[in-house]
C-alpha cells in the first residue's frame, strides 16, 4: 500500500490543473462519507465522477493511492483552516501551540475521520500509520511553512530540526485522535493548550 511518488505534488497543487483528478477526489470523498472505506470501490468512484475506470487509473493507479490522495487533500484543507485561525499570531511558538489546539479540536469534529473511525477503523489505520507518511509529510511541511511566514527560514533550536519538531506535533495529533483516552487532561482547549506549552513548545527553544 504505497502512495505514488508524485502524490504529494499533485495534492499540494490542489489538482487545479487537472479538473478530472479534482472531480475524482470529490467523488471519492463523497463515497467514503456515504459508504465507508471498505464499501467504496474504484468502480463506484468512477461512476460518481462520470468517468471510466481507465481514466481514474491514469491518475491514481490503485484504490490505495486514491484514498491516500483524498486524505492528503483533506489534510491540506484542514491545516489551511488552522493557518487561518493562527494568522494573527506573531511568533513560531504561538502559532504551533495554538495550531495544535485548533487542530486537535478540529480533528475530533472532522466528518471523514469520524465516519471512517466508526465504520472502518481496521481499514483506516494503515493509511494513518504504517502507510500514512504522505499525510504526515504534507502536514509537517505545511506547519514548517507557517513558521517561516513569521520567522523566515527556520533554524535548529537546541540541535532540533524544525521539520522534525513539526513532525512530532503531527504524529502526536494523530495519536491523540486515534486514541483519545489518556492520563493527560485534554478534554478542553485550555487543557490542550497547557499540554502544548508544557511538553511541545519547549522543543522550539534553545534551552
Amino acid at each position: 500500500m504505497t502512495a505514488r511518488p508524485d502524490l504529494l505534488d499533485l495534492v499540494r497543487a490542489g489538482t487545479e490543473g487537472d479538473a478530472v483528478a479534482e472531480s475524482l477526489l470529490d467523488a471519492a470523498l463523497a463515497e467514503l462519507l456515504a459508504y465507508g472505506l471498505r464499501r467504496t470501490s474504484v468502480e463506484t468512484v468512477a461512476k460518481r465522477a462520470g468517468v471510466s475506470r481507465a481514466t481514474l487509473y491514469r491518475r491514481f493507479d490503485t484504490k490505495d493511492a486514491l484514498v491516500q490522495a483524498v486524505l492528503v487533500r483533506e489534510a491540506h484543507r484542514f491545516y489551511t483552516a488552522v493557518a487561518d485561525a493562527v494568522a494573527r499570531l506573531s511568533t513560531v511558538e504561538e502559532r504551533l501551540v495554538e495550531g495544535f489546539v485548533v487542530g486537535v479540536r478540529a480533528a475530533r469534529q472532522d466528518p471523514l475521520m469520524n465516519r471512517l473511525l466508526a465504520s472502518d477503523p481496521e481499514e483506516l489505520l494503515p493509511y494513518l500509520t504504517l502507510n500514512g507518511y504522505a499525510v504526515v509529510a504534507a502536514s509537517r511541511d505545511f506547519l514548517v511553512h507557517q513558521g517561516e511566514q513569521v520567522a523566515g527560514k527556520l533554524q535548529p533550536a537546541g540541535g532540533r530540526d524544525p521539520a522534525g519538531v513539526a513532525e512530532i506535533f503531527i504524529r502526536l495529533a494523530i495519536s491523540f485522535t486515534l486514541t483519545p483516552e489518556s492520563c493527560i487532561p485534554l478534554a478542553t482547549d485550555d487543557e490542550v493548550r497547557a499540554f502544548a506549552r508544557t511538553y511541545l513548545s519547549v522543543l522550539m527553544r534553545d534551552n
